[in-house]
């Protein structure tokens, strides 16, 4: 009889801010009503930020990456598309409901619990100092994204209108 190879830890990695730089499109974000469809849409434009690429290709090595992203599921095809095209690895995409409106660190830490079931999150890569703490309040080990460009209404909009 042979026994089932255990399943590799997990590394989460979040994407906006984390892997893709958003600066460009953080104009769509600065008048009211904010425009989330020029936001979202401008998404495959966004450049990789090199060292959160770099600590997701790496922790392939040990780990099953998987990506926890606020960005609603009718952004799905653009941002698979974008993962492959910068090389990073394949891995399931955990995308917020088109109508979902919580904050990010309710629906991240609801959606990180869940995969954790049965498995080991060696660690969740965010930038949103709120996901993290929440996170790290329910036990898990987190690396903070702090790569990237402050983004002020980024993260007005994450906590405030629970958009992305």
């Amino acid at each position: 009889m042979t026994e089932t190879p255990p399943r590799r830890p997990l590394a989460v990695f979040d994407i906006d801010n984390t892997l893709a730089d958003t600066a460009h499109r953080q104009r769509f974000l600065e008048g009211r009503p904010r425009d989330w469809a020029g936001f979202f849409g401008a998404a495959p434009a966004d450049p990789p930020l090199a060292r959160g690429v770099a600590l997701a290709v790496e922790s392939a090595a040990d780990c099953e990456v998987v990506y926890l992203t606020g960005r609603p599921e009718r952004c799905r095809a653009d941002t698979v598309a974008w993962l492959t095209r910068y090389g990073l690895p394949e891995g399931r995409v955990w995308m917020r409901g088109d109508q979902d409106r919580r904050p990010a660190r309710l629906t991240k830490l609801e959606v990180l619990k869940r995969i954790a079931r049965g498995r080991e999150v060696r660690m969740l890569v965010d930038d949103d100092e709120l996901v993290c703490q929440a996170a790290r309040a329910a036990g898990f080990r987190v690396v903070l994204a702090d790569w990237a460009a402050d983004a002020p209404e980024l993260k007005s909009a994450q906590e405030g209108e629970g958009r992305t």
